[in-house]
């Protein structure tokens, strides 16, 4: 059996489930998620708890077990505390700033980088070399975040780029500078 698939997942007070069609909504004081769940699995609401059923076990539906129960209680964490990720800019001249809606990144190119928000996730910049990324979906603030440190990661010689805040970037040696084979 699942040891992740047979925990239940506790509903706090402020929080509402429900299930009907396949789809279990979770709305909370950050917002509302709903996520459709695979017909094998059996999603049940007992005693102010989610428990999470399979029908037997079956490769596919002992993986399918874990990933239900860990796809709910994200549900329910994000509606009550969120999600977040911290981005650090590093580089001489590297600076990111908040306009509106827009995040305005200055990264090394000939222009600024502009993201905008997108519904659901919150950017917010505490410092000119950081960058919050925070929602109630955490599968949006990870994929929001990975788009922007796709924009410029780190490299891997000077370590200047953007990176997660608890990344660590191996730097690799320059060149040896070879002499004495003419």
């Amino acid at each position: 059996m699942s040891r992740i698939g047979r925990k239940p997942i506790p509903i706090p007070a402020n929080v509402d489930v429900k299930i009907e069609d396949g789809v279990v909504t979770v709305k909370g004081a950050k917002g509302t998620l709903s996520q459709k769940i695979h017909p094998n699995m059996t999603v049940e609401i007992k005693d102010g708890e989610v428990h999470v059923t399979r029908p037997n076990d079956e490769k596919e539906n002992r993986s399918l077990h874990g990933l239900t129960r860990t796809l709910i209680a994200n549900m329910v964490e994000g509606v009550t505390n969120g999600f977040k990720k911290e981005l650090e800019v590093n580089g001489v001249g590297f600076r990111v700033q908040k306009q509106g809606n827009d995040l305005v990144m200055n990264i090394g190119y000939s222009h600024p980088v502009v993201i905008s928000e997108v519904p659901g996730i919150t950017i917010d910049v505490p410092a000119p070399n950081r960058i919050v990324v925070s929602g109630p979906d955490k599968q949006m603030v990870g994929q929001f975040a990975a788009e922007i440190r796709k924009k410029r990661p780190p490299e891997p010689y000077k370590g200047k780029g953007i990176r997660y805040a608890d990344e660590h970037v191996r730097l690799k040696e320059g060149k040896a500078g070879v002499k004495g084979t003419a």
